[in-house]
């Protein structure tokens, strides 16, 4: 490989056809005449232009069919040609110099056509140059060859986003980061919206797993249910505002009547229900009131019996990790987001008066329940008490830019919608060029890290395999399990 020309922070290397470097792979070019080492990632590639080759191309083919049988070169100058006519430009962008053992920034070096060796990095070599910190290490896939770890302690206190296209991957790393942090000690939330994360408590061979007795579900309206009390009044309050739209004034009232009911010591679901009924205060209002706690109750959220949760309880149970699944399949749109909004309110309040340690967060397919009214809140200021989210979409516009801009690691899967393509290249933390190219031709099960995670470098990682029954396989109809399980049934019959 040579150093063949250089374009603003790109250089461009000439490459041979059976010289194996790929989108997403790192170079090292070490210039002997000025002592420079500067590390270059390959971000896209193309055929060497010369001038003529194309005529030379259609000449060699009009021969070809004209004056078949004729092979005689005894020069050997066909080879030649062919292997010129193969030959690549490497299109790379400058990541930085080594200097004192360390990778340095740096974009306006010219090293020298003449004097440069260009070998290929491995990514090994190349985290040794950089400072990562961590001593919990996740190992998420291979770069090449090389085994690709993750430090938990990127993760800690950090925004992070999986997003690509459907079947590509997203939620195979999602689990697997999410059963390594569980691990290592962790306390998790997952709102599960296709009740898959339930497989992190199984081996791939059904037995159970490791984190087994560490994993606790919880189904809104049955085995989770909320007493009014442990609530309090900001997490009712942001229900009614965030989910349920109830108007300023109607608010105002619905405060009045929960104090009074506080300040005789008679609070609980049916006295407040009977309170709003008697009511003294606008029609309107009384009956805006009335629909929302009805709704509310029809929820199954509340109750005033023995079977209520306290999260703080689940939360600190087990200080060697703790797995909680918030299941939300099969409910109702509106019966998610006010379980959502309960659950995200009533950890701002325990985070608040650190009655919790802090937590990790997973919102597994975020786009369907995603609002910028508590979100936003959660991602700015929240996370500085201790929730550390990860979103999990498909749909990278669902994701609002005021959390792009604060997001801290990007797990990016295939995608091939241009517009998706452009709202996470503009939103990601490194050059356009790098996203366009590469994510546009990742295989299924392998995805472009980008933040502090793999040190501000964008790494290609091909996902591992996980040692839990990750589930969430699309359900075939012309699968052969279905077909056994049809003739299991037919021949009972």
């Amino acid at each position: 490989m040579r150093v063949l020309g250089k374009a603003g922070d790109e250089i461009h290397i000439l490459a041979m056809q059976n010289e194996e470097i790929h989108r997403g792979d790192y170079l090292l070019l070490e210039d002997q005449s000025k002592e420079l080492r500067l590390v270059v990632q390959a971000y896209d590639e193309t055929y060497l232009d010369i001038p003529g080759l194309s005529e030379e191309i259609l000449r060699d083919e009009v021969i070809g069919i004209s004056m078949q049988g004729i092979e005689e070169d005894p020069m050997d100058v066909r080879n030649i040609s062919f292997l010129i006519r193969d030959s690549r430009v490497l299109k790379c962008k400058m990541r930085g110099m080594i200097s004192d053992s360390r990778l340095k920034p740096a974009s306006t070096l010219l090293p020298s056509r003449v004097h440069t060796r260009v070998r290929k990095l491995s990514l090994n070599e190349l985290f040794t140059l950089v400072d990562r910190k961590g001593g919990r290490a996740i190992e998420i896939g291979y770069g090449g060859k090389d085994p690709i770890e993750i430090f938990a302690e990127s993760l800690d206190g950090r925004i992070n986003i999986v997003t690509g296209k459907k079947e590509s991957g997203k939620s195979y790393l999602s689990k697997l980061l999410a059963g390594s942090l569980v691990k290592l000690g962790a306390s998790l939330i997952v709102f599960d919206l296709n009740d898959e994360y339930k497989g992190l408590a199984v081996n791939k061979n059904g037995t159970p797993s490791s984190l087994s007795e560490r994993t606790i579900r919880l189904e809104p309206g049955r085995s989770m249910k909320f007493d009014l009390k442990d609530l309090g009044l900001r997490a009712i309050c942001n229900v009614l505002q965030n989910a349920l739209d109830l108007p300023g004034a109607s608010m105002r009232e619905f405060i009045r009547i929960w104090k009074s009911l506080v300040d005789h010591d008679s609070l609980n679901s049916e006295s407040l229900g009977n309170a709003l009924v008697a009511a003294r205060t606008n029609e309107f209002v009384r009956d805006a009131l009335i629909a929302r706690y009805h709704t509310l109750r029809s929820t199954g959220l509340l109750s005033d019996g023995p079977e209520t949760i306290r999260l703080e309880e689940i939360v600190g149970q087990s200080g060697g990790g703790v797995l909680i699944l918030i299941s939300l399949a099969r409910l109702p749109p509106l019966t998610r987001k006010i379980a959502v909004e309960l659950v995200l309110s009533k950890l701002v309040d325990l985070l608040e008066f650190e009655k919790i340690r802090p937590i990790f967060l997973f919102a597994e397919e975020a786009h369907l329940y995603l609002r910028e009214t508590y979100w936003d809140d959660i991602v700015t200021r929240m996370r500085h008490f201790g929730i550390f989210t990860t979103f999990i979409t498909n749909q990278p516009d669902a994701i609002s830019h005021g959390i792009y801009r604060q997001c801290d690691n990007v797990f990016l899967f295939n995608f091939t919608n241009d517009a998706d393509i452009e709202l996470v290249s503009k939103a990601a933390m490194v050059d356009a060029e790098t996203v366009k190219s590469i994510v546009r031709t990742l295989p299924p099960r392998s995805c472009l890290v980008l933040g502090r995670v793999v040190a501000d470098l964008p790494i290609v990682v091909q996902v591992n395999e996980s040692e839990w029954n990750s589930m969430g396989e699309t359900k075939l109809f012309f699968s052969d399990a279905f077909q056994d399980h049809e003739k299991e049934i037919q021949a009972s019959r």
